[in-house]
Formats: C-alpha cells, structure tokens, sequence
C-alpha cells in the first residue's frame, strides 16, 4: 500500500525507492504485483484506482509523527 500511495502522489521509482528505503528494482517489483492484483497496466491506472477508493490521497504525508 505504501508504494501505492506513492505512485498516487506522483513519485517515480526512483523516488519511492528514497522515501521507503528499498531498491529501484524492488519498487519495480512491487508495483508489477500492484498491476496483477488491480488488474491494471500502468502506474496512471492503478493511481486512479487508488484515489477512486479512498486508499490514497493527493495531499497525504507518507512520514508519520510519534
């Protein structure tokens, strides 16, 4: 889900893979498994998934406050 409210903000994997502390090729990884499980075929279409049912926003912050 992480990726995928990223990619919903307009990140690019490289920009991912710097905010969750992974690879390129893990975020590579991932969002093909995010597409499969959608049943999407691009990032664009799986963001709009994401916004349409409320699983990410354009204004939400990834980093949480303790």
């Amino acid at each position: 889900m992480d990726v995928l409210r990223l990619v919903a903000r307009g990140l690019d994997n490289k920009g991912i893979a710097r905010e969750l502390s992974l690879s390129e090729r893990t975020v590579t990884n991932r969002l093909s498994e995010i597409y499969q499980k959608l049943h999407v075929a691009n990032r664009t279409q799986a963001a709009l998934l994401a916004l349409r049912r409320g699983w990410a926003s354009l204004d939400e912050s990834h980093k949480e406050t303790t």
